[in-house]
C-alpha cells in the first residue's frame, strides 16, 4: 500500500515562490521510491474559483511506495522540501493512505484501492482534481459556489481548500473530515452539492477528473494559523 503526503507551505514573499514552483519539478525526477507528485497553488475554499487563489500557501502532493521514511526523503525531494521550508512561516503536513479512488490525473492513477477500506472508521481526507474543458469551465464556475455555505457548516469538517495546478483550467479541493460518515453526511445531505454532481456528466465540464478518500495516519503544523 502506498503513502501519501500533502505539505502546505505558508510564505510571505510570492516571487520567490512562483521559482520554486517552477524549478522544482526536476528535483523529483527519479528520485527513489517516489510514484507521484504534483507541485501545487492553493486556494482559500470560498468559492473554489479561480478568484480564490492564495499566492501565499503552496501544496506539494506525493504518493511513495510503502516503505519510504518521509521524515528522511531521498535527495531531490528533501531539498525541494527544505527550501521550501525555509522560506515558510507555517507548514502543515497530511500524511495518508489511499482508501477508495477513481479517474485519472493528468492520464496516471496515483491512488490504489484498499479493499478494506469499508472497515476503516478514522480521519479520512477527500481529493478531487479537474481538468476543465475550456468551453464548459464558465458554467462549473457559476455552479460551484453555492456548494461552498454548506461544505464549511459541515459536521466533522476540519479543513477544505483548493487545490491546482494552474488557477484556471485545473482545480481540484482537499478536505479533511473526523471520519468517512462526516462525507457521506455532507455529501448525501447537502441540497446544493446534490445538484452539481447531477449536473456533472450532462454538462460534460470535465475533461478529466479524479476523486479520491484517503485514510488520514498523522496532521502535524497549521494552515492560516489554525490546526486542521
Amino acid at each position: 500500500m502506498s503513502v501519501v503526503e500533502l505539505r502546505v507551505w505558508g510564505v510571505d514573499r510570492t516571487g520567490p515562490a512562483l521559482l520554486r514552483m517552477a524549478t522544482g519539478r526536476r528535483r523529483l525526477r527519479g528520485v527513489p521510491g517516489l510514484r507521484f507528485a504534483k507541485l501545487l497553488g492553493t486556494g482559500r475554499g470560498e468559492t473554489f474559483t479561480p478568484r480564490d487563489a492564495d499566492p501565499h500557501h503552496w501544496g506539494l502532493l506525493t504518493v511513495w511506495d510503502d516503505g519510504t521514511d518521509l521524515d528522511d526523503l531521498p535527495a531531490g525531494a528533501a531539498d525541494l522540501v527544505a527550501g521550501w521550508s525555509r522560506a515558510s512561516h507555517e507548514r502543515l503536513t497530511v500524511r495518508m493512505r489511499p482508501l477508495t479512488s477513481r479517474g485519472r490525473w493528468s492520464g496516471h492513477e496515483p491512488f490504489a484501492d484498499d479493499p478494506h477500506a469499508a472497515a476503516y472508521d478514522g480521519p479520512v481526507a477527500v481529493l478531487t482534481r479537474a481538468r476543465l474543458r475550456p468551453t464548459r469551465a464558465a458554467s462549473f464556475w457559476r455552479a460551484v459556489p453555492a456548494t461552498v455555505p454548506d461544505l464549511h457548516a459541515a459536521e466533522g469538517l476540519r479543513l477544505a481548500l483548493g487545490v491546482g495546478e494552474a488557477p484556471v483550467a485545473l482545480q481540484g479541493t482537499f478536505s479533511l473530515w473526523d471520519s468517512p460518515a462526516s462525507v457521506r453526511r455532507y455529501a448525501h445531505g447537502s441540497p446544493a452539492h446534490r445538484a452539481v454532481v447531477r449536473r456533472t456528466r450532462p454538462e460534460q465540464w470535465y475533461a478529466e477528473e479524479l476523486f479520491a478518500r484517503l485514510a488520514v495516519t498523522s496532521v502535524t503544523g497549521t494552515h492560516r494559523g489554525v490546526a486542521p
